[in-house]
């Protein structure tokens, strides 16, 4: 075949054109398609690009075409009017599991006979199908390209049709997404733009999507994941479970995964909280420690206290109580009119805030003192104050130190004010502790979980109380019960996950375990830490933080894209950058959240 059959070369200087172009008659139709130099990088590229696709041209209707289309022996099934693609049905005659598939043959540079199966089941019919056609013109660019010695920079053909745009058009379409302005979703353009990642399955600490791209998942998936996605003793609780039970109501019936889920929950505060009311997200357990703290006032003759107090910057939920006790203007302003007892907003402890001089503990006791001059003056009329302990995370992951934890305790005593701790977040685990308020040493009268709870499985959350606010319910009267319930109270599959989570921790001893990762996140942070931009680099446990000093208004978008493009899930709050990781990842994958946090940086900021 001489070298430059259907190829011509063009050199029009005053057009500027030096290209060679590639003409092929196919049946009806003329091809005819240019390879610049300049594009190519030279003329020598140019031509082995213009050989390499003439050829692909070719084959597809040459005598080798029809020497693979015999060889690779298609049956009758074949509808895709393709040679060498074929749609295929087989039988178990002993299962009688049928298997449909599409089926790409060629034939490869050695003579020999190949081919890939593309599932339908997994794939979908229409994406099995692209992707078997796609294969073969491949290989058959492959083969050619190797039998004319084409160099390895030649042209490929185009890419098969991306999985992930049709799953995007289709959610765009049909889901509502959470916190999200979906204008920014739709526009790729914008300096707003928030990419929508299709998520197709999910294993240890990645998260891949349709078309094969993979996201190291640094927050947890909104901070919910403990030990990894798909991870093989959560899966064998929730498959036994599903033999059983899958739902019953809570109300006037009980079962074994909330039994012992409760009782194992309470001898972790070692029997200090005794009864756990479940719900399922955790706005719900907020809504249920408000409504139990206002209720438990009312029982025991204290009507008056019916006021509540929250940090500044505080985050406890969404649903319209729980806006009441937060401190988050972009949640809260549009619902005001909605919320009609908002809490006093009392100052944080911030760490950030120490003067030169001061140290973490000394920022906490200046915001105690501040609780204490409150409840001096209106701690008759307080029902109780409700914090994140150690790290409040919509806040940007601000952090204190536990001695404000201790002092509001104490001031909450000598008041008679509840101390709820909100460990939605914070708990199971994340600040180091299995609960944040251990590190201060004592105990609140309500304790709200969620997230990890499951380990990122199910919904589910709980509120564990002391024995005296349960007590103060007792009564003959039905109003003076706790009448609060969801559809999916106690859900026994949930329950399980929350058991099998539990398991893990004892008997992998995460705790020890983390301690050693968040070193090595630590050290992965560390050369982050005299960056330019960076201010307050801080970790509590498994949680990381550093904020981004800049004036753009679009940081976080830009990051989280450059994030994204870096292989990781990063989605910072504002100008702050955290991680929030699964308990599983290695150094390895700890190091790789390292790289990419840091180009994702040079990109935001460039």
């Amino acid at each position: 075949m001489p070298l430059h059959r259907n190829i011509t070369r063009v050199d029009d200087d005053a057009k500027g054109m030096h290209a060679w172009i590639v003409t092929v008659q196919r049946q009806d139709e003329r091809v005819s398609r240019p390879f610049s130099d300049g594009v190519h990088g030279g003329r020598k590229e140019a031509l082995a690009a213009a050989i390499a696709y003439r050829d692909l041209l070719l084959a597809r209707h040459s005598q080798f075409e029809h020497q693979v289309w015999v060889r690779s022996r298609l049956r009758r099934n074949n509808v895709s009017g393709i040679p060498g693609v074929g749609r295929y049905e087989t039988l178990n005659p002993k299962t009688k599991h049928r298997t449909i598939f599409w089926l790409a043959t060629w034939v490869d540079e050695h003579g020999r006979s190949r081919k890939r199966k593309f599932s339908v089941p997994y794939h979908g019919e229409h994406r099995a199908k692209q992707l078997a056609i796609a294969e073969r013109e491949r290989q058959l660019f492959r083969v050619c390209a190797l039998k004319d010695a084409a160099p390895v920079n030649a042209t490929p053909p185009p890419p098969p049709p991306s999985a992930n745009a049709d799953w995007l058009a289709r959610s765009q379409a049909a889901v509502w997404h959470p916190c999200t302005q979906m204008r920014h979703h739709a526009h790729a353009d914008s300096p707003e733009y928030l990419p929508l990642a299709p998520i197709a399955r999910g294993q240890g600490a990645w998260l891949h999507d349709f078309d094969g791209k993979r996201y190291l998942d640094g927050i947890s998936s909104w901070w919910t994941n403990l030990f990894g996605h798909a991870n093989p003793r959560i899966n064998a609780a929730l498959r036994a479970q599903l033999k059983t039970l899958e739902h019953v109501m809570l109300a006037g019936f009980t079962h074994r995964p909330v039994v012992e889920l409760s009782e194992r929950l309470s001898a972790l505060t070692g029997g200090v909280l005794g009864h756990a009311f479940y719900a399922s997200d955790g706005a719900s357990a907020t809504e249920i420690a408000l409504k139990m703290s206002f209720h438990y006032w009312r029982n025991v003759g204290r009507p008056d206290k019916t006021e509540f107090l929250c940090l500044a910057g505080a985050y406890h939920g969404e649903t319209v109580g729980a806006l009441a006790v937060t401190d988050v203007a972009i949640f809260k302003d549009a619902y005001a009119p909605l919320v009609r007892h908002a809490a006093r907003v009392l100052p944080s402890p911030d760490a950030r805030l120490a003067e030169p001089g001061e140290t973490p503990a000394d920022v906490a006791r200046r915001a105690a003192a501040a609780l204490d001059r409150y409840l001096q003056e209106h701690g008759g009329r307080t029902a109780a104050l409700i914090v994140e302990p150690l790290v409040q995370g919509a806040a940007g992951m601000v952090m204190h130190d536990p001695e404000y934890l201790r002092l509001a305790r104490a001031l909450c005593d000598r008041h008679e004010v509840h101390l709820i701790c909100d460990e939605i977040a914070v708990g199971c685990g994340r600040t180091g502790t299995f609960f944040a308020h251990e590190q201060a040493g004592i105990h609140p009268d309500l304790l709200c979980l969620s997230k990890g709870i499951s380990g990122g499985y199910l919904p589910l959350s709980v509120v564990l109380c002391r024995d005296a606010i349960y007590e103060a319910f007792l009564d003959d009267s039905t109003a003076r019960a706790f009448l609060h319930s969801h559809s999916y109270t106690g859900n026994p599959l949930a329950c399980r996950a929350a058991l099998a989570t539990l398991d893990i921790f004892a008997e992998d001893d995460v705790l020890a375990a983390n301690r050693l990762r968040a070193q090595q996140i630590a050290a992965a942070l560390e050369p982050l830490a005299v960056h330019p931009h960076v201010r307050h680099m801080r970790q509590r446990g498994m949680i990381a933080a550093f904020d981004v000093i800049t004036n753009d208004p679009h940081f976080s978008r830009r990051f989280y894209r450059a994030a994204l493009d870096n292989e990781a899930l990063i989605r910072p709050i504002g100008n702050t950058v955290y991680w929030m990781p699964p308990y599983i990842v290695d150094a390895a994958e700890i190091a790789h959240l390292g790289t990419a946090t840091a180009r994702a940086l040079e990109c935001a900021l460039a």
